[in-house]
């Protein structure tokens, strides 16, 4: 297997499932999809394996078929022979078959293909007829890849009836670091609370640092109010209106606004469908359609209620496009006069509790889902937020973190409360007490259930004490999130 190069930073195993498919020797044409959000290193990755193993690279622009044929027949034109000019293709057809005549064996990777799907919609029928026994494709050993960003048109691509379904032998999804490669990618990993701050933002998305930013980095947790200010919020920086081109690049969002007060819903802490219908003045049932598009995106995702599955909430899955709903678009008026300092002072409030709070809970249900059998002796099933309802007090416990086995749905693992900005003292850990006797008269098995609090600013002496006298009482601060 060829050796990751140096330049790539950590996707070993999305290195070690390419190469596999680049280098492994079937006696006839095989097929591979990659996707994955914009500036999640795709290309980078591609190109590099390409330069590895060697092979044919085209990446497609939004052209019309008859640009995207012309620029397609010169890059053909280059690779075999190495010179100006270019082959005339009519068709998709003949470019296809053009295409394993002069590039028998190797790997053939073509990016951003959407683009070219969308100008020419039945080319993925012309690749189906190229994989079948008896086309283009038979008798070579070449090893296509199609590569795109937009999630819902690389999503339809292998789903359903679509043509291609069923001709994949690599289905691979390049996605955001988790939260440690991404401190460790800022090299932030020794200062847990920065690496909270920029996964707030930033998320684990690569291309942030390098191109966006130019390597302008945070030195440390009290440098970040600076560097915000210097980079996201200031307009002459490209970051500044990443998040709106990231929703102008989805083809299927064909109404702004809708989409974006969908998304401005959600960042405020309205996650439910009727929270969300409600904060945009409509019936419920005029919203589904806004919201599966964007899950389809991949923009959100919707996550059942750990213990009513019936029941489910939404939340924005990048981290800039929260930030940018949650914070930018409220003061969008002061950060395009250059008033970046005092759009930050207004904001930062909102930032803590609309954006990092969430973000910090999501971090914490991340680490749970790695450590649960040390931390609890067993595999969890599911690791997710639920409520709790309290009759007696007529409200609602928000649980957090809920663990609950792989064996025994109805068995809780664990029942956690996250909290970013405020120091956890003992309420929390009797909200969460409160919690467990409740669930156990619903018939849910919360006998070995540990209670954990994860603080993102420390824990009080009295909950300290109170941790120290109960095995089952776990506080998770950020060192140990980080693993230090």
């Amino acid at each position: 297997m060829s050796a990751k190069p140096d330049k790539v930073f950590a996707r070993d195993k999305e290195w070690e499932a390419l190469t596999r498919f680049a280098e492994a020797e079937p006696g006839h044409g095989t097929l591979g999809v990659v996707s994955g959000r914009r500036r999640q290193g795709k290309t980078f990755l591609t190109s590099a394996l390409v330069e590895q193993v060697g092979g044919f690279f085209f990446a497609a622009n939004d052209d019309t078929e008859t640009v995207a044929l012309r620029r397609f027949g010169e890059a053909l034109a280059l690779h075999v022979g190495g010179g100006a000019g270019g082959f005339h293709l009519p068709s998709w057809d003949q470019a296809i078959r053009q295409l394993y005549q002069l590039v028998p064996r190797g790997l053939i990777v073509i990016d951003e293909f959407p683009y070219l799907s969308r100008a020419s919609p039945g080319l993925p029928s012309l690749l189906q007829i190229a994989l079948d026994p008896r086309g283009a494709a038979h008798g070579t050993a070449a090893k296509l890849l199609l590569c795109g960003s937009a999630m819902s048109a690389m999503g339809d691509l292998l789903a359903g009836n679509a043509p291609l379904r069923g001709r994949a032998s690599l289905e691979l999804v390049v996605k955001p670091f988790d939260y440690l490669t991404a401190a460790r990618f800022w090299s932030c990993e020794n200062d847990p609370k920065l690496a909270v701050l920029l996964y707030s933002v930033v998320g684990g998305t690569p291309a942030y640092r390098r191109q966006f930013v130019g390597d302008d980095v945070p030195g440390s947790a009290e440098e970040f109010d600076a560097w915000i200010v210097r980079t996201v919020l200031n307009p002459t920086v490209p970051l500044f209106r990443e998040a709106r081109y990231l929703l102008a690049e989805e083809a299927e969002l064909r109404d702004p606004a809708l989409y974006h007060s969908v998304l401005s819903a959600i960042a405020a802490g309205n996650n439910t469908r009727g929270g969300i219908a409600g904060y945009l003045g409509r019936p419920s049932t005029h919203i589904g359609h806004p919201l599966v598009v964007l899950e389809d995106s991949q923009l959100i995702t919707r996550e059942e209620d750990a213990f009513a599955p019936a029941k489910s909430t939404y939340r924005i899955c990048e981290p800039l496009i929260a930030f940018y709903e949650g914070v930018m678009r409220r003061s969008w008026s002061l950060l395009e006069q250059g008033l970046a300092e005092h759009a930050w002072r207004l904001s930062a409030e909102r930032f803590r509790s609309q954006v990092v709070g969430p973000r910090f809970e999501e971090i914490c249900r991340d680490f749970t889902m790695r450590n649960a059998p040390e931390l609890f002796g067993d595999l969890p099933g599911r690791v997710a937020s639920g409520v709790v309802p309290d009759p007696a007090g007529r409200t609602r416990i928000q649980i957090d973190v809920a663990v609950l086995s792989a064996f025994e749905p109805k068995k809780v693992l664990s029942l956690g409360e996250a909290k970013w900005g405020k120091v956890m003292g003992l309420r929390h850990l009797q909200r969460l007490r409160r919690a467990r006797d409740l669930l156990a008269v619903k018939g849910f098995d919360t006998g070995d259930a540990k209670l954990v609090c994860y603080g993102g600013a420390g824990f009080d002496e009295e909950l300290r004490e109170a941790a120290g006298a109960d095995p089952r009482v776990l506080l998770v601060g950020l060192e140990r999130l980080y693993g230090r």
